[in-house]
């Protein structure tokens, strides 16, 4: 049963939020947003009307998810009274209290994504590390991970590049995920997972050690502007397959991109790779894959405007196989973060997805600095 002390938290906190978020300055703003849509007109230029819908559901999200959070508060302080006049149950009051503090921590925990591209789509990419097929097997626990994590949050996923391990597993898989804020929270994903198990794959049945590094960049949309030069571009064609390598094409469907980049601060060149074999029409992945280099230029550009934050950035950690963000330790019943420290005995529920908790302990340690 909860306290009063803990009623008036969550409503200490839902007040904060209102304030914080200027909610009535938001429902003004967005009556005037909404008024432009009416324009005789609007709809002449595509372009220009698809970004002011988007302001306007921008707008209207912060509105509605604060409304949320005040209708549950005064459910569990009216369940609250009710139960002082023995009109509820201590159940039914804390079973509305959990619901507002859950409202509650899931605008907290948006109300940290402050960067230019945290309220983009993602785009994930996991390749397995040394060590052959434990490793693979690993990039395809953590791909599991990732899509019960999407799955979970109605987010949407597309495999847009998939290539199989040698006996199991996986080498490589590029992952779109479509849904609200999904680059702002999975950016906490950004680095070197390792797996210390027994492993099933070793006759002796040895603890072993497996790397499996994960790279996450914002998807661009038609309304950011990417400069791409063509010229720099070269293609090879190969023949695709599905997942798990069922129906192999024989016509060179599969695309690689070669993009030769280079850096505008040092002049450095740096060929960027990417393979895309999503669909059965080349054209199509050809497409695709321009889709994704311009999700990865964007993310350069975005990282370089990060550089100058020298205390945020010297929090992080490079993406090499000496400087894992976070361990799985399965025959000691722990995952660990080394950047924030947290950690679960939770296995089973973090490979099945439930990653919610590391990744508020990276917003509120990381993201409150990136304002």
């Amino acid at each position: 049963m909860i306290t009063a002390e803990q009623l008036k938290d969550i409503k200490d906190r839902a007040e904060a939020l209102k304030h914080y978020l200027q909610i009535d300055a938001k429902k003004i703003e967005l009556e005037e947003e909404q008024l432009r849509t009416q324009a005789p007109g609007f709809w002449d230029n595509a372009k220009e009307a698809e970004a002011q819908m988007k302001k306007v559901k921008d707008i209207e999200k912060w509105i509605v998810g604060y409304k949320a959070v005040n209708d549950a508060t005064e459910e569990a302080a009216l369940t609250f009274d009710f139960y002082k006049e023995d009109m509820a149950t201590e159940e039914e009051v804390d079973e509305a209290y959990a619901n507002a503090l859950t409202q509650i921590e899931e605008l907290e925990l948006r109300n940290m994504l402050r960067e230019e591209a945290d309220g983009m789509d993602a785009v994930l990419k996991i390749n397995s590390g040394a060590g052959g097929t434990e490793a693979q097997d690993w990039a395809q626990m953590l791909m599991r991970m990732y899509q019960r994590w999407a799955e979970a949050h109605k987010y949407k996923v597309r495999i847009s590049n998939f290539q199989d391990g040698d006996e199991a597993g996986i080498k490589t898989v590029t992952m779109e995920i479509e849904g609200d804020s999904a680059y702002g929270y999975l950016k906490s994903e950004n680095g070197v997972h390792r797996l210390v198990r027994v492993s099933p794959y070793n006759a002796q049945g040895k603890r072993m050690t497996s790397f499996a590094s994960v790279f996450v960049t914002p998807l661009v949309d038609d309304s950011i502007e990417v400069v791409i030069d063509k010229s720099k571009i070269s293609w090879d064609l190969f023949r695709s397959s599905g997942a798990g390598g069922q129906n192999v094409n024989k016509v060179e469907t599969g695309v690689r991109l070669r993009y030769q980049y280079v850096d505008p601060d040092t002049g450095e060149e740096e060929e960027i790779l990417i393979e895309n074999t999503e669909t059965r029409k080349q054209q199509e992945n050809r497409e695709n894959a321009l889709r994704l280099l311009r999700s990865q230029l964007y993310d350069r550009a975005l990282k370089k405007k990060m550089e100058a934050q020298a205390k945020i950035e010297a929090g992080k950690k490079k993406i090499e196989w000496g400087s894992q963000i976070r361990s799985y330790v399965f025959d000691d019943r722990r995952v660990k973060d080394h950047r924030t420290n947290y950690q679960t005995s939770d296995v089973t529920g973090v490979m099945d997805g439930k990653i919610d908790d590391f990744i508020k302990a990276y917003l509120m340690e990381f993201a409150g600095n990136q304002q």
